[in-house]
């Protein structure tokens, strides 16, 4: 970064350290706050937001649409002071709202000598699972990650990276994760890495396409690809949020023998999962992005 961008970077890192030394019933009234901001005055992509949902459930109606509506509005603010919580938070302060099951099945394959790979969506607070490795009995120099793509703004990339890496947890470029993950075998060691897979892909890269949410939608397969070389046990992360302020995390093993599944087979079963987590609570999903902006024709 260049000195502007430095001076940037820290007054931000400032700012948003402070916000997240208060209380987390505190900042969910500034989420409240916020929510009328975001929805009623900025109304922050409501047309998109208004379409997804209208279109993704189209047995539904507006009343019920305006409901959920809402209730993502609300919830996206959560999800943001939620997020800056990690710049100050502690690990035993944080497992009070955060419940990981079945991370025992992970050791299990670190034990064997197998890497895991972590598939899941822009389904509730994804930014809370970089602290999956405090909940291990074991095999705490396992390395755990996630992998992103950097933002455009590098004092908001430095910023996103620090609150990421804040449970201990590192952040690798989707462009460099392969070597890393390659280095990480040749030194023995095990790893986790979270691949947030429902991202819309460049027509270049379209491989594949799925019904989705009611959608003929394009999907990302590059993290199968590298689950698939890395022989990877694949587990899909199925987030619930029963209460403000408290998630369940359970790791489902969608395969340990990735090279055995038939191309897509992974990305098949991950899509039919989430849509069904989805199902379950649709206003904790990101509905902000233009995902269907790919037409097949």
């Amino acid at each position: 970064m260049n000195r502007k961008e430095n001076i940037t970077y820290m007054i931000l890192h400032a700012v948003f350290y402070a916000v997240s030394l208060l209380p987390l019933r505190v900042l969910y009234m500034l989420s409240d706050i916020g929510f009328i901001f975001v929805y009623y005055v900025v109304r922050y992509r409501r047309k998109i937001v208004r379409k997804n949902l209208t279109t993704s459930f189209s047995d539904k109606s507006l009343k019920e649409i305006k409901h959920i509506e809402r209730r993502f509005y609300h919830f996206l603010c959560d999800y943001f002071n939620e997020t800056v919580k990690l710049l100050s938070i502690s690990p035993d302060r944080l497992l009070k709202h955060i419940e990981f099951r079945n991370v025992e099945q992970i050791e299990q394959c670190f034990d064997r000598g197998q890497t895991c790979a972590a598939i899941l969506g822009h389904y509730c607070n994804w930014e809370w699972l970089s602290a999956t490795g405090i909940a291990f009995d074991r095999h705490n120099d396992a390395v755990m990650g996630l992998i992103y793509h950097p933002l455009y703004n590098k004092a908001f990339d430095r910023l996103f990276i620090d609150i990421r890496q804040s449970m201990g947890g590192v952040c690798i470029p989707k462009k460099d994760i392969l070597r890393r993950l390659v280095e990480y075998r040749r030194e023995n060691r095990m790893s986790l890495f979270g691949y947030i897979a429902d991202q819309t892909p460049k027509w270049e890269n379209i491989h594949l396409w799925l019904d989705f949410l009611n959608h003929d939608t394009p999907v990302f397969t590059g993290a199968e690809r590298i689950m698939r070389k890395m022989n990877n046990a694949v587990f899909y992360v199925d987030m619930q949020r029963p209460r403000r302020g408290h998630y369940v995390c359970t790791f489902r093993l969608l395969t340990d023998r990735p090279q055995e599944l038939e191309e897509f087979e992974i990305t098949r079963r991950f899509f039919a999962m989430l849509e069904k987590s989805i199902s379950t609570a649709p206003h904790t999903y990101l509905w902000t992005h233009n995902r269907w902006k790919r037409k097949r024709q």
